[in-house]
């Protein structure tokens, strides 16, 4: 073997190793981003929720007018506006599990109704 021809093995394996380690690496950032966008679509999720049942209780009768009520709802309100920033981030899979969830109700057989 000549010396070009060492010095061009060695250039090629280094290639394919760094090659291998940005693959990895970019599988395992890509990992940790769905999971994070899945986390935030959760959080997203839960924060609608309390929202929605913050105002519920906010309307019953019995707590009309009352101000720390109205307060919280109000806090729950701007906090999920400032959540909704995010969007992007859960955005990712959110397309995903709908499409797990459609294919889920695919497989399942409707039952019938007497």
């Amino acid at each position: 073997m000549s010396r070009l021809e060492i010095i061009l093995s060695a250039i090629l394996f280094i290639s394919i190793m760094f090659n291998v380690g940005v693959f990895i690496y970019a599988r395992a950032a890509i990992a940790r981003l769905l999971f994070v966008s899945e986390e935030l679509g959760d959080l997203q999720q839960m924060i609608n929720a309390f929202a929605a049942h913050t105002k519920s209780v906010y309307e019953l009768e019995m707590f009309y007018g009352d101000q720390t009520l109205e307060h919280l709802m109000n806090h729950a309100v701007s906090f999920n506006e400032q959540l909704e920033t995010f969007e992007f981030i859960y955005a990712l899979t959110e397309k995903e599990i709908d499409d797990n969830r459609d294919n889920t109700k695919e497989e399942t057989p409707e039952e019938e109704v007497d």
